[in-house]
């Protein structure tokens, strides 16, 4: 429920503009225009969280999250000058810490995804969640 409310909060942040890593995004992913992608990326968070919440589609929820946490970390490789102070991977700037404490929101969604049923098959051959 926590990470869920998280990706809302930081979602929401992003929809309404008021986002204090909308620029960092936006430099990210400078092939896209910033005016679309910070707001879709919000929307995506959103939705995400809402599926974690509501632990519905907890499969596909996960997935979506672990592909959105792996973007976070396109930071580190197209800008690491933003990231790293002097170059030194150790040496963090205030942007690199906040990609890096998303390893803590990695660890909390592998142990939801710990709570997910593993699929198992039937005798007569079909799948149970």
């Amino acid at each position: 429920m926590s990470v869920g409310i998280v990706l809302v909060w930081f979602g929401l942040l992003k929809v309404l503009e008021v986002s204090p890593v909308a620029d960092l995004v936006a430099r990210t992913v400078y092939w896209f225009d910033p005016g679309l992608v910070v707001p879709a990326l919000g929307t995506f968070e959103i939705v995400v969280g809402v599926l974690l919440i509501a632990n519905r589609f907890l499969r596909v929820a996960l997935a979506l999250f672990a592909a959105q946490m792996l973007g976070n970390f396109l930071v580190f490789l197209i800008l690491p000058n933003v990231a790293f102070q002097d170059g030194n991977p150790f040496l963090l700037t205030v942007e690199g810490e906040f990609v890096a404490k998303n390893v803590v929101l990695i660890a909390a969604g592998m142990v939801v995804g710990s709570s997910v049923p593993v699929w198992q098959k039937r005798a007569s051959g079909t799948s149970k969640a």
